[in-house]
């Protein structure tokens, strides 16, 4: 009987006990029965691994171990196996896997808070964070492009979960409907008749749908929308072509995506380049890339969250991190008064109408809108996934885009009950100007944030935005 072996081998010495770094290790190439063995567990006990939930032929397990240079290797159905896609070497024991785990520094999760709340007992004087070199940022840059490089989707995947996806078949009002009870803003698309994933329905799809609904004669009726599928909406057979506040909609094109063994540097790039905001990981075991799975749906949260948790213990090789964003190119600032140039802001009052913060989403390619009183405070955020709200009861059939206002239309959606709380809890996240770009990472990372509006201290000024695309130009761009 194979015994697991322990988390980290005996110290009979009395010695502080090493941090353990969580590791996933998996096998993407099926079986019957799959064990991990290696110096870990000094090459004797084997460790069971589990199928992957909705993906019979992919293995995982999750090991503990200690900071260094590890040597690993697979028990599949009796026979000794190892990954020629990761990094292998001739041992003692034969062709080997390898792996380093570098130092890590613990950080402390963010904890639950208000819709409103921001950290104002921590604000520090600008000039208290040491001065950074050109030299210093770089080498910052470098090792965190480094670890990226070196490491591949199968991080990112979920001990367990769910995703879903929609049949192109179905009918456009179906599929957003199921958009809504579900609580998420996007699907990857199937396509049963060519067997492959063909592209993503997003919030933005729906925002395009009810322009083209309120635009003044419109072939496209509500009637329609009930029947209408969505490759038919995808292949722009339903689309007039017609611009909205000169703004035209995007030609289709084929689906982005990722594989198992593309790099988080490569996917983080996929997301920046063609400005998604998800890159679905395909994995196929058939040489003609025939019967795909769908592992999981990367996101540029998932990825910094690797970077969080594989840095943890080595702030002090990140010199960059404990620098106040105001000091880093990294925000969109809120033009001062005069001042001519630079990135527009996009800000709106609570009774500007819904059509216009649709618009506005549209135009200035962004995931979300402040919404803020007469003095630029923050009330509120509007987000393009908000429009899913109006799924229910078909609240897209009785309204005008025009007449609904911001305010409303958010009603709308608080007053709505999902399974996961999607309207519920906290919607405008935070930061201010001093924050230490750690910090505002470690929440950009948790899922669901795309952006941190950065306030000033006690009266919620707007002063800027923080997003997450903003984080990783700057970090993999310069």
């Amino acid at each position: 009987m194979f015994a697991s072996a322990s988390d980290a081998p005996h110290n009979s010495s009395g010695a502080t006990r090493q941090l353990l770094i969580p590791t996933r290790f998996v096998w993407p190439y099926g079986g019957r029965r799959v064990f991990l063995t290696g110096s870990f567990t000094r090459w004797v006990d084997h460790i069971p691994m589990s199928p992957v939930e909705g993906c019979p032929s992919v293995f995982q397990v999750v090991r503990n171990l200690a900071h260094g240079h590890h040597q690993y290797k697979f028990f599949v159905d009796g026979e000794w196996r190892h990954d020629e896609h990761q990094p292998f070497e001739s041992g003692n024991y034969g062709v080997v896997n390898t792996i380093f785990l570098g130092m890590e520094l613990e950080t402390s999760p963010t904890p639950n808070r208000s819709n409103m709340e921001v950290d104002v007992d921590t604000v520090v004087q600008l000039n208290d964070a040491p001065k950074l070199s050109v030299s210093d940022i770089e080498i910052s840059r470098h090792r965190i492009s480094a670890f990226l490089s070196t490491h591949t989707t199968y991080e990112l995947l979920p001990e367990s979960g769910k995703v879903i996806v929609l049949d192109v078949s179905l009918p456009v009002k179906q599929a957003f409907h199921i958009l809504y009870e579900q609580g998420i803003s996007m699907a990857p698309l199937w396509d049963v008749f060519k067997g492959q994933f063909v592209g993503v329905l997003s919030a933005s799809d729906f925002i395009l749908i009810l322009q083209e609904l309120g635009h003044h004669g419109s072939n496209l009726t509500e009637e329609e929308l009930e029947t209408h599928t969505i490759s038919a909406w995808k292949d722009g057979k339903i689309y007039l072509n017609r611009q909205f506040d000169g703004i035209s909609r995007p030609s289709p094109r084929g689906l982005v995506h990722a594989g198992p063994y593309d790099s988080l540097r490569d996917v983080a790039l996929k997301i920046l380049q063609n400005k998604v905001a998800t890159v679905p990981i395909i994995h196929s075991s058939s040489p003609d890339g025939s019967s795909p799975q769908l592992l999981h749906l990367s996101t540029l949260s998932g990825i910094l969250k690797c970077i969080c948790r594989y840095f943890r213990h080595s702030s002090s090789s990140l010199p960059i991190l404990q620098q106040p964003i105001s000091s880093l190119p990294i925000c969109t600032w809120v033009p001062k008064i005069g001042e001519s140039g630079g990135r527009p802001f996009a800000m709106l009052r609570p009774n500007a109408s819904l059509g216009a913060a649709l618009s506005l989403l549209v135009q200035a390619e962004v995931s979300s809108i402040p919404i803020v009183d007469e003095n630029d405070s923050l009330l509120d955020i509007y987000c393009r996934s908000d429009i899913t709200a109006l799924a229910k009861n078909r609240a897209y059939a009785q309204i005008r885009l025009d007449e609904m206002s911001i305010n409303q239309a958010l009603q709308l959606g608080q007053d709505a009950s999902l399974p996961n709380g999607y309207f519920g809890g906290q919607r405008c996240h935070m930061c201010l100007r001093s924050d230490p770009l750690h910090k505002v990472i470690e929440r950009l990372a948790n899922p669901g944030v795309q952006r941190l509006v950065v306030v000033e201290a006690g009266s919620k000024r707007i002063e800027g935005i923080v997003s997450l695309s903003d984080v990783f130009k700057f970090l993999l761009l310069g």
